[in-house]
Parts: C-alpha cells; sequence; structure tokens
C-alpha cells in the first residue's frame, strides 16, 4: 500500500516526532519523502488536526498565490525536520545532540513563540496561534512547541528510535522495552527475516552435510 501524507500513521506518541517521521523507512534503501510539496505539508497538518479544513483552504489558496514563499515554507519544513530528527535520534542513542541542530530548532522556537497568543475561550483563556502573520508556515509553530516541550519533559528518556523503520517514538510501555513502533508492523517484519534467515541457514548446513 502506497502511504501519503494525509495518511501516515501516527506512532511518534508526540507531534513533533510524527512530524519526523513523514520520511517512509527513513535511513533505509526503501526511504520515501512524505512531504513532497507544500499541498502534502498541509494534507499532513489536517491529518494531525494541526489545521482545520477552513484553515487548510486558505493556505492551499494563499500557496496558489505565492508559490515561491510557499516552496520557501517547505525547504524551511524539511530543514526544521531533519534538525529535529538529528536531535532526538542522538538522544535515542544517549548521544548529545550537536548544536548547530539545536540553533536551529531554538531559531524556531523563538519565531513560533512569537505567534502564540492568550485568547478567550469556553472557560476563560487558553493559548492559541496568530492568525494573519506568516500564515503559510502556521502548521510549524505547534510542531516546534511540541520538540521544545518533549525536550524539556521527564519522557525525554523514553524517546527511542526504531529497530526497523528508524521512525521515532515515547515509549510509554509498562516496562519501557519497545523496540518497534508498532509490532504488527516492523516487529513482526524483523521476526520473518529472522526466521527466514536460520531456516536458510539450516538449509545450508543440511546440504553440506
Amino acid at each position: 500500500m502506497v502511504i501519503h501524507a494525509g495518511d501516515v500513521a501516527l506512532l511518534g506518541g508526540e507531534l513533533c516526532l510524527d512530524f519526523v517521521n513523514t520520511i517512509d523507512y527513513r535511513d533505509t534503501d526503501l526511504a520515501r519523502e512524505l512531504l513532497v510539496d507544500y499541498p502534502a505539508l498541509v494534507l499532513w497538518s489536517q491529518h494531525l488536526d494541526i489545521l482545520t479544513d477552513g484553515q487548510a483552504r486558505r493556505l492551499l489558496q494563499l500557496a496558489q498565490q505565492s508559490p515561491t514563499e510557499a516552496a520557501l515554507t517547505l525547504e524551511d519544513a524539511i530543514v526544521l525536520r531533519e534538525a529535529i530528527c538529528r536531535i532526538f535520534a542522538a538522544i535515542a542513542r544517549g548521544r548529545s545532540p550537536d548544536t548547530g541542530d539545536v540553533r536551529i530548532l531554538n531559531g524556531a522556537v523563538s519565531r513560533a513563540f512569537a505567534q502564540l497568543r492568550v485568547l478567550p475561550s469556553a472557560g476563560g483563556f487558553a493559548w492559541d496561534w496568530a492568525e494573519d502573520d506568516q500564515p503559510l508556515k502556521r502548521m510549524l509553530w505547534p510542531v516546534v512547541r511540541s520538540a521544545a516541550e518533549l525536550l524539556t519533559s521527564g519522557e525525554l528518556p523514553l524517546v527511542k528510535q526504531c529497530a526497523g523503520c528508524g521512525w521515532l517514538f515515547v515509549d510509554r510501555s509498562r516496562n519501557h522495552s519497545r523496540r518497534w513502533c508498532d509490532m504488527r508492523f516492523c516487529g513482526n517484519r524483523a521476526k520473518a527475516r529472522r526466521f527466514y534467515a536460520r531456516q536458510r541457514s539450516l538449509d545450508l548446513q543440511a546440504t553440506d552435510g
């Protein structure tokens, strides 16, 4: 089955990791980019409920009117995604993130948090995002906030990288012993590969005997 930005599995456990996981089978020969253009970025944002349908339509109209700006927004999104990926992948391996990647994220934090607003809501007030300033980048602000909050949370040690496809996820299992983003997919495929490897080894031994 071909996976698109609007139906990618949400296995990261946090918005920022689901953003990182918009490359299918990262770091393998099967790697495939899902954010192929600005509309794909908008579609992914709808899939994550970052954008309402009305906001998505407005952004797609703006992108048609300003294709160069939309293309630059996509480039910025990819740069941000890869910096976030390298930061959390390093942490998952017990290493310190590269200072350059942290600098990229901090620059995005400064820009994103400048768009935060306190607005009236049904129960009083709530955080929300500005509507009119740099609207094409609107979906990136919650991603940046998610990355900053995960980095400063007690769950940071639970960030892991799938042994099968390279996706990142927060391991909230009871024993924190997950190796796979999803056992049904990567785990079962890995088991099948090990089974066939053992079977082939036994067949070769029998032939040699």
